[in-house]
């Protein structure tokens, strides 16, 4: 066994957006950059070409293969074998060049000019009517993924999206590879918020927008610009997937990727008996695996937190609006009981073995923008504590049932959802929070969910759904509004609150920050307060991350962000 812990990043640059990514199971990890100051960590070597390696999965992929569709960091990560965004990361998580490069005098418009050349994978050649479409798509008001907040900023979306305009005004094509955008306003991250993964418009002109989520080209042939594409499809099971041999980057070296998707119980048995190559861990694995000959464990630091989310209101898909209309958790001394009920270290000690860390606030400690925790509301394990606030706010044994009542003096029972899969601990690790509650005086119980359907209910305010456990991971834009905003679909607890809206736009407001990365992280810092002030989530964990190799795989290095482009990849006989 070798075990390769990597160092954190001296400087990085991050920044929050949906696990993954949106959100997960228990992983959320995009881009491809490089420690500054470390080599990446894992086997390198002189390439080998050929071969196929078996790439693990414990979650099955929900089947939406396309960047613009997506909905969970499974797809994601297939995704980053199969698809590629036009810009890139450096080591400090700086856009550097990729498909295309860009100029800009003002921040506010930019000259983007493609590499020719780029090929799909169907052959047709990517151009900037490619992007303008993925824009276009996502801006139209049948679009039903989340990601228009990534283009709402642009001059004339919002008009296009309610039906006052047929096309966007700040898109202004000036020739096939090249293609200037105008923002409404100058911000400082116009850049790295902008959606950077076009829509083949060869594929999709002739379905409605209504329909290309469900449609073949992203659920059964799917169509890319990454070093593999898909072969065949077997839901819920495998996916074979074969080298692009034009790939713009040079041909990978692998002749093709097998993904196969695993019970948690069969793991460490794959791994040792050779019948995969490559799989990202649950931490109940980790001891185990480390303990095969034939097999390293690699672990770099996570860039996810995991939560409890209150549901506090509703979300209006037509008009982007949130409503704080659920009672039943809106009172906040409820909620900071509920924290402290909980013995936040206990509780990842005994189901991430060693591989978390309690987390005070909603950027991971990774983060540049991150505040210090002696400066955030923290909320230790202390159930007198909650029990007082509890008693604060009205929520008293009137029965003498070892449970509190509402103030109302009617039963209260809390309701906590948590997403199920293979994964065995899933459920055990709800019922343990559902414990540290009953404990307090707080009569709870667990509802598990087939993790395809779990984040479904959350974003569509299902009823059902009223406590849920989740994880958020980042990406390269720190700042946080997609996933806090008053009007935004991935503010889940749906969390509405005029001085948090402020400063997130205060931080992106360059007469406010300039070029002062300082003075920006000051006002997330105090954003931050207010939010573990409020307490609309109860942060539980940020986690590292957890690889397996077998000793067949070459040239996959890790840095902070996750691992290099799949083409460089390679196995030994």
């Amino acid at each position: 066994m070798k075990k390769k812990p990597l160092g954190l990043l001296l400087a990085i640059m991050l920044a929050l957006s949906a696990f993954l990514a949106a959100c997960s199971g228990d992983s959320a990890s995009e881009n491809d950059n490089n420690n500054e100051n470390e080599a990446p960590e894992g086997e390198e070597g002189e390439a080998t070409s050929g071969g196929t390696l078996t790439y693990g999965f414990e979650t099955a992929p929900e089947g939406i293969f396309n960047p613009n569709f997506y909905g969970i960091a499974t797809d994601a990560e297939i995704l980053t074998l199969t698809d590629e965004s036009l810009i890139t990361y450096d080591e400090n998580l700086q856009p550097e060049p990729g498909i295309a490069s860009w100029e800009t005098e003002d921040n506010k418009v930019f000259t983007f000019t493609f590499e020719q050349g780029v090929m799909w994978q169907d052959g047709v050649e990517l151009t900037v009517e490619d992007w303008v479409f993925a824009i276009e798509t996502l801006s139209d008001p049948d679009y039903d993924g989340s990601r228009y907040t990534n283009v709402e900023t642009i001059e004339g979306a919002p008009a296009y999206r309610a039906g006052e305009a047929d096309s966007i005004s700040g898109l202004n094509v000036i020739d096939e590879y090249t293609i200037e955008i105008t923002f409404d306003e100058a911000r400082v991250n116009n850049l790295v918020n902008l959606w950077s993964y076009p829509l083949s418009r060869a594929q999709f002109e002739d379905i409605p927008v209504a329909e290309m989520s469900a449609s073949p080209q992203v659920r059964q042939n799917p169509i890319g610009l990454g070093p593999f594409k898909v072969e065949s499809i077997v839901p819920g099971e495998s996916m074979q997937l074969v080298k692009f041999e034009d790939y713009w980057r040079g041909e990978p070296n692998l002749d093709s990727i097998v993904v196969q998707v695993l019970d948690s119980s069969t793991v460490v048995g794959a791994l040792g008996q050779g019948d995969i190559d490559m799989i990202s861990l649950a931490p109940v694995n980790g001891e185990e695996v480390e303990a095969l000959d034939n097999v390293e464990v690699i672990t770099y630091p996570g860039l996810s937190y995991y939560y409890i989310g209150f549901k506090l209101g509703t979300f209006n898909a037509e008009t982007n609006e949130i409503t704080e209309d659920k009672e039943k958790y809106a009172d906040v001394n409820l909620r900071r009981a509920m924290a402290h009920a909980i013995n936040r270290q206990e509780w990842i000690d005994a189901f991430f073995f060693g591989y978390g860390t309690p987390v005070d606030g909603p950027v991971p400690s990774n983060h540049w923008i991150a505040a210090d925790s002696s400066e955030l509301t923290a909320y230790e394990y202390d159930p007198e504590k909650a029990r007082e606030l509890l008693a604060e706010a009205g929520y008293e044994d009137t029965n003498d049932d070892g449970f509190v009542e509402d103030p109302n003096g009617e039963e209260f029972v809390v309701k906590f959802s948590h997403y199920q899969t293979t994964n065995p601990t899933f459920e055990t690790r709800a019922q343990a929070i559902v414990q540290y509650w009953q404990e307090v005086g707080i009569q709870a119980e667990v509802e598990m969910t087939e993790v395809n359907l779990y984040y479904d209910m959350v974003e569509k305010d299902d009823p059902a759904i009223e406590t849920f456990f989740g994880g958020w991971s980042t990406g390269s834009d720190p700042d946080p509004t997609g996933l806090w905003g008053s009007d935004k679909i991935w503010n889940y607890p749906r969390y509405k609150n005029e001085e948090s809206d402020k400063l997130l736009a205060d931080a992106l407001n360059l007469e406010i920050v300039g070029d002062d990365e300082q003075a920006r992280a000051d006002i997330y810092a105090e954003w931050q307060k207010l939010i573990s002030e409020d307490v609309p989530m109860i942060f539980i964990s940020e986690l590292e991350e957890i690889v397996a190799h077998s000793d067949r795989v070459q040239n996959v290095t890790y840095d902070v962000s996750g691992p290099n482009s799949p083409h460089e990849w390679s196995v030994t006989d």
